[in-house]
């Protein structure tokens, strides 16, 4: 019989720019290390684990992203403990809301939709705050044409083009909800360029490196290398060549995921 007896559903929000990521990893900065770290120390005399919704890759942030938290001992008041929390964790981690859940729920198996949204802007070289949170393409780029190719990625296709090292047994056909190209509204700074872009891509699940080498085939098609034509070819079951550009994680923030 598990050994934990309370379960907790945290939100929060995080620059990912100094990880490697959510996942613990030996000798490496991550999400969930420092979060295990943490909540060791403002909870010293309970044994806890956290388990998070999914897998994020390095230097990626999240607007909101979820984990579990298990516990041996209950949290008497949540909104000390969110306090608590937050004025132990570093300034690019914070937790916005708390919640019970029962032992039946499960974070992995738990229906999820996802929205990415990528940040990039192209020709002058940005500031250098901005690298954090977006990317920079020093040539130019045909937006009208990547508008029209982020729309081949609507559906259900076949995405193993778009993925690394893709084993036996992955699922690669995936249904992209929505997948649309825009000026940015959503972010904004005094050191950001006039223009910058968002890509937005709405799925229940995405395989690794997806999403940024989705953005990646779109730049390529924005410089002339890829056309629509390519991108409508390599959404095809029998498409066996391989993509290699895999545009910068810090230009990846995980928007929404609802369960």
């Amino acid at each position: 019989m598990s050994r934990y007896r309370f379960f907790y559903l945290v939100k929060i929000q995080f620059l990912g720019f100094r990880y490697s990521g959510w996942q613990k990893q030996p000798g490496q900065k991550t999400l969930e290390g420092m979060l295990s770290k943490t909540l060791k120390f403002v909870l010293p005399d309970q044994e806890i684990k956290i388990l998070g919704a999914s897998r994020t890759d390095a230097k990626v942030s999240a607007l909101a992203y979820v984990f579990e938290l298990f516990v041996t001992e209950p949290i008497a008041n949540l909104t000390s403990f969110q306090e608590l929390l937050n004025s132990n964790l570093p300034s690019d981690i914070r937790v916005t809301q708390i919640t019970t859940v029962d032992r039946t729920f499960n974070i992995i198996q738990s229906p999820k939709l996802k929205e990415y949204v990528y940040l990039f802007s192209f020709g002058e070289k940005n500031h250098p705050f901005c690298a954090p949170f977006m990317a920079n393409i020093l040539v130019p780029l045909d937006i009208g044409a990547m508008k029209t190719a982020a729309r081949c990625f609507e559906g259900t296709h076949d995405f193993k083009a778009y993925t690394a090292r893709i084993r036996p047994g992955t699922k690669s056909i995936r249904t992209i909800t929505k997948c649309y190209l825009e000026r940015n509204t959503l972010f904004t700074a005094n050191f950001f360029p006039t223009q910058s872009y968002l890509l937005h891509i709405i799925s229940e699940g995405f395989m690794r490196y997806q999403v940024r080498m989705i953005m990646g085939a779109l730049m390529q098609v924005g410089k002339g290398e890829l056309s629509i034509a390519d991108i409508r070819e390599s959404l095809k079951k029998e498409y066996s060549k391989t993509l290699t550009y895999v545009a910068p994680g810090s230009g990846l923030h995980l928007k929404t995921l609802k369960l």
